[in-house]
């Protein structure tokens, strides 16, 4: 199974976690704020602010604060200004890491992701070492167990998907971004249930890590950075063994 899923597997299971913290609120409103600011309040005319409200309803965000983080986005409301950065580098084993992150300020968000990398084995590179290694795209992903693929296909091909790929336990529908909710709009219309969805970075190449120290630095250094206050998500391409992600993620 490729890396993207591995990791986005993991971060959807900590992802109850994260929101008794509120840190995924937190996250969801820098979002649709930029959005908002970016592309205007009109969820109909912004595609971006449109995906970042169906993810903070999916979240169960009340619809208050997301209407209050439209606003500041749009300066009809008084809030703080973040900017969007990315930052590139490269795990323990050749792995390449692509952080995106929302900021006040860019010089301290910077440093404390440069830390983390150091710290962890890794090494914050330059800008388009690795990103060009990734390619967005909307990811829906099915239990194999729940659906079979000429299931899956029929809708997902009908509604403007781009592929439907066997991964071992599941399966993965790939979206243009730009089509992304209505393909997942649907699936839900069928009632077919799927574990996760969202707009995320595609590795295009993966890179096989079987050492069981690597493949724990690595996951230790994803899990640091999706940690970190700034940062909305972070992407890698490893392709650590089934057997072996078990044992150091347990």
């Amino acid at each position: 199974m490729a890396g993207h899923s591995k990791w986005a597997n993991i971060r959807h299971k900590k992802a109850a976690q994260d929101a008794k913290r509120g840190k995924i609120f937190t996250k969801l409103i820098r979002e649709i704020m930029v959005a908002a600011r970016l592309g205007g309040g009109n969820p109909d005319a912004n595609p971006r602010l449109r995906a970042a409200i169906a993810a903070a309803k999916a979240e169960n965000m009340p619809k208050e604060n997301i209407e209050r983080a439209i606003k500041k986005g749009t300066g009809e409301l008084e809030g703080e200004s973040y900017e969007e950065i990315t930052c590139e580098g490269y795990a323990p084993g050749g792995v390449a890491v692509l952080v995106e992150a929302m900021t006040d300020n860019r010089n301290r968000t910077i440093s404390e992701i440069r830390h983390i990398f150091t710290r962890n084995g890794g090494n914050l590179g330059e800008a388009g070492c690795v990103a060009w290694m990734f390619h967005k795209n909307g990811l829906i992903v099915f239990d194999k167990g729940k659906y079979s693929e000429e299931e899956l296909m029929e809708v997902a091909l009908e509604a403007g998907a781009e592929d439907v790929k066997d991964q071992g336990d599941q399966y993965e529908v790939i979206t243009d971004p730009a089509d992304f909710l209505q393909v997942k709009q649907a699936f839900d219309e069928r009632g077919m249930a799927y574990d996760m969805a969202e707009i995320t970075m595609i590795p295009q190449t993966t890179v096989r890590v079987e050492d069981p120290k690597q493949a724990q630095q690595v996951l230790r250094l994803m899990e640091l950075l999706e940690d970190h206050d700034d940062v909305q998500k972070a992407y890698a391409n490893f392709d650590i063994p089934d057997e072996l992600l078990q044992s150091v993620s347990a």
